[in-house]
């Protein structure tokens, strides 16, 4: 921070500034009304942002058969949804509080995760509001590290890091995407951790896998470090109920390949996830976050 200018130093205090406020107000309305205001807001004026036309390419590789105002619909619902868990992360503490707003299917499975006292990955996407996974998973007694993409804006960046860490009950380990935040991932399972990863995104270095039926470059962390540490992967996606409510589905953890070559295991491992991944997307399209550009970049090129 200390290589930046200050014009750009100040700017980040003032988008700072502004959103603690935004924050203090959503705080006020109470987790449904927030929610409901940001999805109204997300509905007005997501599906006029240049980052749709990404969404309604994803929307027609995935879902050809269907026509365009089904698509439209979809798009439309995924802006309501993404207004909604923005406003909802100011109220993050209060939604995971509150056994009436966040109910949990699959919860031996965190339970025996736990019981076992080794490392565990908990696995998900970015579905309804993904940002409940690990406070719920935190409230069965673990240690969440949260692996994440750093925002550049270093007092937003702390803004939000202390939001999550006292959803989790103020024990969070931060896990930034990087060299040092791998490090720091390893230690935090050589220490019998539990790791929350996202893996939906699309990482140009990582390996080939099928999605959608199309090929699309897809991070292989989370096989890599499960196959490293032997340790259970736990898929887990949030499904919206409503205003600031929520189910949380936990599956069994994800059988492990065993001996073979390792290249392979975890080529299997991350289709394995891919393939849920597009399960997930399928059955409740509207709560995926479709503005990824997870295909070749010559698709987006095209027309809308």
């Amino acid at each position: 921070m200390s290589h930046t200018s200050p014009w750009l130093r100040l700017r980040w205090r003032a988008e700072a500034l502004l959103v603690r406020a935004l924050f203090r107000l959503l705080r006020a309305l109470g987790p449904r009304r927030a929610s409901d205001l940001g999805g109204l807001v997300g509905r007005l004026l997501g599906p006029w942002l240049p980052v749709s036309h990404v969404a309604r390419v994803n929307l027609r590789l995935a879902f050809p058969d269907r026509d365009e105002a089904w698509r439209a619909g979809v798009l439309r619902a995924m802006w309501d949804n993404l207004g909604r868990t923005a406003a909802e992360l100011a109220c993050l503490e209060a939604i995971v509080a509150d056994p009436a707003a966040v109910e949990v299917a699959g919860v031996e499975h965190f339970d025996a995760a736990a019981r076992a006292g080794g490392p565990w990955i908990l696995v998900s996407g970015h579905f309804a509001n993904w940002e409940i996974e690990l406070p719920m998973a935190a409230r069965r007694g673990v240690i969440p590290g949260v692996v994440y993409r750093a925002i550049a804006n270093p007092h937003l960046d702390a803004l939000i890091a202390a939001i999550r860490t006292r959803a989790m009950g103020g024990r969070a380990v931060m896990l930034p995407k990087g060299p040092a935040g791998a490090r720091a991932t390893l230690a935090h399972l050589k220490a019998g951790g539990v790791v929350g990863m996202l893996v939906d995104q699309k990482m140009n270095d990582g390996i080939e896998a099928r999605l959608f039926g199309c090929p699309a470059m897809t991070a292989p962390a989370a096989a890599h470090l499960a196959l490293r540490f032997r340790c259970p992967l736990v898929p887990a996606r949030a499904v919206r109920l409503g205003p600031a409510r929520f189910r949380l589905e936990v599956l069994p953890p994800i059988a492990l390949p065993e001996g073979g070559d390792r290249h392979a295991a975890v080529a299997a491992l991350t289709q394995r996830l891919n393939d849920l991944i597009e399960a997930w997307a399928r059955e409740r399209p509207a709560e995926w976050l479709w503005v990824h550009r997870r295909f070749d970049k010559a698709l987006y090129a095209r027309g809308p």
